[in-house]
């Protein structure tokens, strides 16, 4: 059966759901460039939409064309490729990617820009880049080659014809550049260098965020002339990694430990760290790198579980609730690294700055590429130390461990 075609309904029942989430009217350009760019040209035939109970649910275009269009106009994300039965590829919810173009200052360009698109996937972001900045103005890099030529397919179908790059959007496009914008479609854990190298001074840097601990949140940064970048987290959205190619290793886990686990008590409640508060969620992310979490409620070890591993090395925590108390918790640690003592002080840290949101941190990268997280609270930026070396610090009589570095060189907020 063929599939219906779109219509300026469609496109208007989309802005009216985009609207909402935005709690505000939708900028004249971006609007327009919504109205302009038909969804539905860079799907495939078979997508999947989240089922709201951690599934997905299939919608073949062929089978339910009415139902695939519906999906196609709706604000919501639809994974469009799956790996290895995770997805890897999905175009994003449209009121997200209407807010980090309006973070990118395209709401209302004053001059024309130039901008490097990390990750093409299947087009869409791309052609609105183009509705907005013109064809000339934008390249699009893409490592998944399969999606890169798709990309390109439906850019051409729509009658766009941006630059396409087959390539690892970490290097970027240096022919291209300097850009005045760099705009991801996926999120990193760290600024790949070589997008400050390629942004010109005053330009800026926009991509959804990452940490083993927490998938949430958009950077925007602006770059300087020595070669640095400072900016400030946003609360909203959650993308799918980075990929790039790389060699295949061993899951850390309770099995890797290099010594004997210790047995300790902790009153600290792992639902407070682990179980939705993405303001706590993000601010351990930042604090405890390398620390990523799983929860095993299937009973065999107790009603319900923690299970926490370091990414980049042997040690592992496990935090057991026994479905009674809950001031009070079983804590299993082993590895050089003390997880839940780590995650403890962060948690208590993040308590005395007063519970800063997502909003409230920010990062500053050097022109060397060192990262420095920061959180804005108590009157004064705080450094966000690891919680390694925030533990090693000395203590000054009167001020904990995990401020000496932060309070040090804190200064007043203006």
């Amino acid at each position: 059966m063929r599939a219906p075609a779109a219509t300026a309904a469609h496109a208007q029942r989309l802005l009216a759901q985009v609207k909402q989430v935005l709690h505000h009217p939708v900028p004249p350009a971006l609007e327009q460039a919504l109205r302009t760019v038909p969804r539905h040209l860079f799907l495939p035939d078979r997508i999947w939409r989240g089922d709201g109970q951690g599934g997905y649910d299939l919608i073949d275009r062929t089978a339910e064309p009415n139902r695939w269009l519906e999906a196609a106009y709706s604000d919501v994300s639809l994974v469009t490729q799956f790996g290895d039965g995770l997805p890897t590829s999905s175009a994003s919810m449209p009121s997200m990617v209407l807010r980090t173009l309006l973070l990118a200052g395209l709401d209302a360009p004053s001059r024309p820009l130039s901008v490097a698109e990390m990750g093409t996937a299947t087009g869409f972001n791309a052609a609105l880049l183009c509705a907005l900045l013109g064809d000339r103005g934008v390249t699009t890099i893409e490592v998944d080659a399969a999606l890169a030529e798709l990309g390109e397919h439906n850019l051409r179908a729509a009658g766009y014809t941006p630059t396409v790059i087959r390539g690892d959007a970490a290097a970027g496009w240096p022919e291209g550049a300097p850009y005045d914008l760099v705009l991801a479609t996926f999120s990193v854990d760290r600024l790949p260098p070589a997008w400050t190298a390629q942004t010109a001074p005053g330009g800026r840097i926009v991509t959804p965020w990452n940490s083993a601990w927490c998938c949430y949140g958009t950077l925007a940064l602006t770059t300087h002339p020595d070669g640095s970048a400072q900016g400030r987290f946003h609360s909203f959205a959650s993308y799918l990694p980075m990929r790039r190619p790389q060699p295949a290793r061993g899951a850390p886990g309770p099995e890797g430990g290099h010594d004997r686990p210790q047995t300790s008590a902790s009153a600290l409640s792992p639902w407070a760290v682990a179980g939705g508060d993405l303001d706590a969620e993000f601010h351990v992310g930042l604090a405890v790198p390398g620390a990523s979490f799983a929860w095993d409620t299937s009973g065999t070890h107790a009603p319900a579980r923690l299970e926490v591993v370091d990414a980049t090395g042997p040690s592992w925590a496990t935090v057991d609730y026994d479905g009674q108390r809950s001031d009070r918790f079983a804590v299993t640690e082993s590895g050089p690294r003390r997880l839940w003592e780590e995650i403890t002080a962060t948690y208590d840290r993040w308590l005395r700055l007063g519970r800063p949101g997502v909003d409230q941190h920010g990062l500053t990268v050097d022109a060397a590429g060192v990262h420095t997280p920061w959180v804005e609270a108590t009157g004064r930026r705080h450094t966000v130390c690891p919680a390694q070396a925030a533990e090693a610090a000395a203590e000054p009589p009167g001020i904990p461990g995990e401020f000496a570095a932060s309070v040090e060189d804190g200064f007043p907020l203006g």
